[in-house]
Order: C-alpha cells, then sequence, then structure tokens
C-alpha cells in the first residue's frame, strides 16, 4: 500500500519566532495538527477516536541501565507528557493511559510511595501544560485507597480543565476492570433495588453507563508497550473490538514515532465488527 503524504503549507517560524523562543511555540493549534499529521502521512479520519495504552516496562528499561526502578517510572513520565502532546495535536478524541492498577498494590512500599508523589508532581506540574493545549482531565478508578494529597490534586485538575474541549486525557490510577464491572453492578442492582430501574430494561448500554469510562466512547486502538501479551485486567468491556498493537519498546522509549508506528498499523486493519466485508 502507498500513502501519499500531502504537506501543507509550511510557515516560515524561524521569522515568525522571537529569538530564543522555539518556533514551534508560535504556530497555532490547526497548523501543529497539520504539521503532525503531514510528519504521520495519514488523514484524520483514518485515526482512532480513542487510544488506550499499557504503559508497561519502566521498571525493566530501568534495570537494564543499572538504575532504580522508580528511575524508570521518572522517565516514563517525560514519554506520557510527549504522547499526550502529540495525541492533542492530531486531534484524537480520547486517550487513555494505564497508570497504576488496583493489583500494583502488592508491589514494594517505597515504590508505591515514589509513585504516588509522582502523581503529585505530575498533576501540579502539568496542569497548566493541559489547558495551555486545551485537554479536558479525567480519572478512571477507585478513589479509596489513594493518598488525600493525590485525591486533592486530581480533583483540582479535574475541576481546572472541565471546560476544555479538546482530547481526553483518561488516567486510569487505582484501576482495575474486573473491580470497575463490579462497581457497575452494584451501582445497577440498587437503582433495580430503589425501583429507579427494571432489570428487563437492562441493557449494554446500562451497563456501560454505569462504568468508570461512561460518555467517553470504548478504545477503536489498543497499545502495549514491552512486549507482553496480556490485557492484564484493562478495559475488559471496553475493549471488545479494539485492535490490538503490542510493541517491544520499553515505555520510557516509547516517542512520537513510535505512536505514529501504531496509529500507520491500525490505519492499514479491516476493522468488520462481526460482519464480512462486501
Amino acid at each position: 500500500m502507498t500513502i501519499r503524504t500531502i504537506q501543507p503549507p509550511t510557515p516560515n517560524k524561524a521569522a515568525a519566532a522571537p529569538r530564543g523562543v522555539d518556533p514551534d511555540a508560535v504556530l497555532t493549534r490547526e497548523q501543529q495538527t497539520a504539521a503532525s499529521l503531514a510528519k504521520l502521512g495519514l488523514p484524520r479520519q483514518s485515526l482512532p477516536r480513542h487510544v488506550a495504552i499499557i504503559m508497561d516496562g519502566n521498571g525493566r528499561w530501568a534495570v537494564e541501565r543499572g538504575q532504580p526502578r522508580v528511575f524508570g517510572h521518572e522517565q516514563g513520565a517525560k514519554a506520557v507528557r510527549a504522547i499526550v502532546t502529540e495525541c492533542a495535536r492530531l486531534g484524537l478524541e480520547v486517550l487513555t493511559l494505564y497508570s497504576f492498577s488496583t493489583e500494583n498494590w502488592k508491589r514494594p512500599a517505597n515504590e508505591v510511595d515514589f509513585l504516588m508523589d509522582l502523581y503529585i508532581h505530575y498533576l501540579i506540574a502539568e496542569r497548566k501544560e493541559l489547558n495551555d493545549n486545551n485537554i479536558r482531565f479525567v480519572q478512571l478508578g477507585r478513589r479509596q485507597g489513594l493518598p488525600p494529597r493525590v485525591l486533592e490534586e486530581l480533583d483540582a485538575t479535574v475541576q481546572s480543565t472541565a471546560n476544555n474541549t479538546g482530547l481526553t486525557l483518561a488516567l486510569a490510577l487505582n484501576y482495575g476492570s474486573r473491580t470497575e464491572i463490579v462497581d457497575a453492578v452494584r451501582a445497577i442492582s440498587r437503582k433495580v433495588q430503589s425501583g429507579q430501574l427494571d432489570p428487563d430494561a437492562i441493557d449494554e448500554q446500562t451497563v456501560s453507563d454505569h462504568l468508570y469510562t461512561a460518555g467517553l466512547p470504548d478504545p477503536d486502538l489498543l497499545i502495549r508497550t514491552a512486549g507482553e501479551m496480556r490485557v492484564s485486567n484493562y478495559l475488559l468491556w471496553q475493549i471488545s473490538y479494539a485492535e490490538i498493537y503490542v510493541t517491544d519498546v520499553y515505555w520510557p522509549q516509547f516517542n512520537a514515532a513510535e505512536l505514529h508506528q501504531a496509529l500507520r498499523a491500525f490505519a492499514a486493519r479491516q476493522r468488520k465488527f462481526g460482519d464480512v466485508p462486501g
């Protein structure tokens, strides 16, 4: 298959940017999107609406370099910023990142404590950047069990970005898909018990409307880094028809070029949703 890249007119960034200012910073959002799509080589309509990523390999990446596992998480946070920025520029609707699972509490206490501190730092440091890029932030997962300071910064970021209309960044934090489904069943059961809902009226949409992801489109593309061939209790209901892309690249090394490769692979697939193509 030959992909024809249509190059948009390139503004004279060097002439427009003041001395000492990154030329990319003076481009409008529309110009940044056009530049990213041109580099990708795909029309916007061929892109997924919702990309979900299992960010795996931080610890292994660090250990292979003689560093502690927490160093990998620190570098992984930098990869998050790069991928969020690129998804926003490409005009994607939703990016969901699997950050901390309900099973991750089993990890060593010092690693868990470091991750909680990292979330606090990230939420504070990136809040302005999220707003500058018109990104709406939401959290997926149970609130109970998270440290009060993490909840405080989560709530502040959700509130600060609530009116943004660009990319929705969903951070799966203290998340487990089976837990999510259990919580949905409990909520539906309470409505049945109170007479608000007829059991015979329950359908797939009812379940979807009671998941943490209610109101978001299901993922079209699931990306997993670090080569593992499993979904790890992640969005089990929502990824029923998602295309799956696995790369051996560790998360700290996953950059815009790697994202583009995954998006090109997605665009080349024929999605049938159980039907036979005509």
